[in-house]
């Protein structure tokens, strides 16, 4: 259940993103982006609990960005980023529940 909590979450953080960018986004906004998404990813990655669908976010960000379709890339990496957010969310609220259903 706090996993679909986290997934909408994600869902409504990238979706405002994408409403702020209201002009064609260049090269160096898809940098600063999939910099950023990077950054949470790695955050994850150390928590053990990266989603396939971040993954997949950024490799569709990365093809949009080789296609010079940077618009498009910078929304696939702000959606990567959001969803590396929950997946950590999700990491530190399981973990928590994991210690109190333990430590009684």
């Amino acid at each position: 259940m706090h996993t679909r909590v986290l997934v909408r979450l994600a869902v409504l953080l990238s979706l405002g993103g994408f409403a702020t960018a209201a002009s064609a986004a260049s090269a160096d906004d898809y940098k600063s982006a999939s910099a950023k998404a990077e950054a949470v990813i790695k955050q994850a990655h150390a928590l053990k609990n990266e989603w396939s669908t971040t993954v997949a976010a950024m490799k569709a960000a990365k093809k949009a960005a080789d296609a010079g379709k940077f618009d498009e890339a910078v929304k696939h990496a702000q959606e990567a980023e959001a969803l590396a957010h929950a997946s950590i969310a999700q990491a530190q609220e399981q973990a928590k529940i994991w210690r109190d259903a333990e430590v009684r």
